[in-house]
């Protein structure tokens, strides 16, 4: 059995992965609680050019981080075919970072929009099953759109973005809606607005959430832009492209058996009585941070897009105005971890430094994992030492906490 803490300890890059000539040597430092002696590991445990993700990862969404980091923990704490759970699924990057190593997976996020974006690419179709899909619908049908979307879109594309929601709202309403459809669903949904001409969207910012319409509208006024004519059905397809360019027969088929046994929950990260107690191997998960993302509102195209009620989903997100109303959202989160997770079971739960440092929310999980009965490893820091390339472009703000990652860890 590892001794996680000698390891986290001893640890280093191999310099061909490293930015550096030299290993760097893990710097420690200790947080005192309550008579226990918590150490920090700081060193660069990832790095943007280790190990590249799978491009099947490839789509956006607001506070995501990336999936070197479930990696590390999976490789180091799991074997094949244990259970890998996030309560705070998002995209999925856990969750799908699980199934590419061939453990099972368990995925929970209130925001329905979370499954609409992970569930297809743990079952993804061929490239000429999608093309042939689309041939089939028909993207003239004149349909009146609800809303008004001209700041965003031309006319004609808005045209076949409501013709290919309307298709997708009848495949769902009569149970018809198929696993090619569900991936065309999640392509659309993540090319609804954007910076580039792969986005179905005239030029907006950023990537991965819709500003309202009477932002766009100031956008395009600054911009002296008009929404220009985007094929959806052409987007669709190179999207598709990009997404399944390293997904070969062998790797689709081992997502495709993962997917049988994968289990998509929709429910409050503290009230997940619907998993089973003690099963669960590893969870690595990033909870919301203190009213910094409106997640709902941030997605309300999404929603739009796919027949959402975004006020009833904004209303069940749990977003603290407070660290005092956090730590009791997030003491409730540990209760349940403790109960899903196995003996000798782990979790590695990331949180940043929020509002310039003066808050450091993981010496706050550190107390409240404590508290739910679980034994804290550690804190282990990730800190991004940049390049001479990325300091020119002012990227050189660690000292905020903006670019490190803090994993709070912890053993039952």
């Amino acid at each position: 059995m590892i001794d996680i803490n000698e390891y986290l300890e001893n640890f280093s890059l191999d310099k061909n992965n490293s930015f550096f000539g030299d290993k760097i040597k893990t710097r420690i430092e200790y947080y005192q609680y309550n008579g226990q002696s918590i150490p920090k590991y700081i060193n660069e445990y990832w790095t943007s050019k280790q190990r590249q993700s799978n491009s099947i990862h490839e789509i956006s969404y607001r506070a995501c981080f990336k999936s070197q980091l479930p990696r590390f923990f999976i490789e180091l704490l799991t074997n094949e075919n244990d259970i890998v759970y996030d309560p705070f699924s998002g995209r999925g990057t856990t969750a799908l970072e699980a199934a590419l190593l061939n453990r099972r997976f368990i995925a929970n996020d209130i925001n329905p929009l979370s499954e609409i974006l992970l569930k297809p690419r743990v079952q993804p179709p061929q490239l000429n099953e999608i093309i042939k899909r689309l041939e089939e619908i028909d993207f003239n049908i004149e349909i009146e759109p609800d809303i008004d979307l001209t700041m965003f879109y031309h006319e004609r594309t808005l045209k076949e973005i409501l013709a290919l929601r309307d298709y997708l709202k009848i495949r769902k309403l009569f149970n018809n809606e198929d696993y090619i459809d569900e991936w065309i669903r999640m392509v659309a949904t993540n090319r609804l607005t954007g910076h580039s001409k792969g986005f179905f969207s005239v030029f907006t910012l950023p990537p991965n959430q819709a500003v309202t319409q009477n932002s766009q509208i100031k956008i395009n006024e600054k911009r002296n832009q008009v929404p220009e004519y985007r094929n959806v059905k052409e987007i669709i397809i190179s999207k598709s492209k990009d997404l399944l360019k390293d997904v070969n027969e062998k790797l689709r088929s081992r997502l495709w058996n993962i997917k049988e046994s994968a289990q998509f929950v929709n429910c409050d990260a503290g009230l997940t009585n619907i998993i089973e107690s003690d099963t669960v191997t590893l969870t690595v998960t990033s909870p919301p941070f203190l009213d910094i993302v409106q997640y709902a509102n941030d997605n309300w195209l999404r929603c739009w897009f796919n027949n959402l009620n975004v006020e009833t989903i904004s209303n069940g997100i749990e977003m603290s105005k407070t660290e005092q109303t956090w730590n009791i959202f997030i003491a409730k989160v540990f209760n349940q971890l403790f109960r899903v997770t196995k003996n000798n079971g782990y979790v590695a739960f990331e949180v940043g430094e929020v509002r310039n440092g003066k808050v450091k929310l993981d010496e706050n999980v550190v107390k409240i994992g404590i508290n739910s009965g679980l034994k804290c490893i550690g804190i282990l820091i990730n800190e991004q030492i940049f390049t001479k390339t990325s300091n020119i472009w002012g990227v050189s703000n660690n000292d905020k906490g903006t670019n490190t990652n803090r994993i709070v860890i912890f053993k039952k």
